[in-house]
């Protein structure tokens, strides 16, 4: 029979579960930040070890694998997005308030990017689109969880009246291609890609402010 664990062994395992968590979400958040910038091919364990100032092998005990390391950003990126973008739209009812909601989170992460890249999914999915792996298939992923968010609450405006007639994964479509469209001018520096995206996409969904 197994000797039961000590509360003061439990405590000390429990701390270094936290630490390794704490250490693996702040390698994983630089690495989406990197990888905004210089591509998910870009990253490398001692790179990332080497800017963290922690061991390489630490980073690869945590990791293991660069493919790892980029699943991994692809991740932490996802999770800022959902934070920032589509999180604090569920403030607003259902339908066109939350889609308006979730549209201008949507500029705001673009206007003020909270990765020194711009939009992280702008720069990964050219990336990989046509190289199969688990790295595209997270990506995808997160494209299809991203478009089913959008194409709920779109057809949730059609029950209120907006937007009659269109498909709504037609206009997912469109307001994806938007506003990746106006991240990339912004990131060349057209200081009028943001209001002219705007002016776009209110014709999209209508008179509905």
């Amino acid at each position: 029979m197994n000797e039961p664990v000590r509360p003061a062994e439990q405590e000390i395992s429990d701390q270094r579960l936290l630490k390794g968590a704490r250490a693996r979400a702040t390698i994983a958040r630089h690495a989406a930040e990197v990888a905004s910038v210089e591509g998910l091919t870009g990253l490398s364990l001692g790179r990332l070890a080497g800017d963290l100032g922690v061991s390489k092998s630490g980073v690869a005990t945590l990791f293991g694998t660069k493919e790892k390391l980029q699943l991994a950003a692809v991740q932490s990126a996802r999770e800022m997005f959902i934070d920032i973008v589509i999180r604090p739209a569920y403030a607003h009812a259902g339908g066109m308030p939350r889609l308006r909601a979730i549209v201008e989170n949507w500029f705001a992460y673009i206007g003020e990017p909270m990765l020194p890249g711009g939009c992280f999914r702008g720069q990964s999915v050219p990336e990989f689109d046509s190289r199969p792996g688990p790295v595209r298939d997270a990506l995808v992923a997160d494209r299809d969880e991203w478009f089913a968010v959008l194409e709920k609450e779109i057809a949730r405006a059609q029950e209120q009246g907006h937007m009659p007639g269109l498909d709504p994964h037609a206009v997912a479509f469109q307001l994806d291609a938007i506003v990746s469209a106006a991240n990339t001018a912004a990131r060349m520096g057209d200081e009028s890609a943001l209001d002219l995206a705007r002016t776009i996409v209110d014709g999209l969904l209508g008179d509905s402010r």
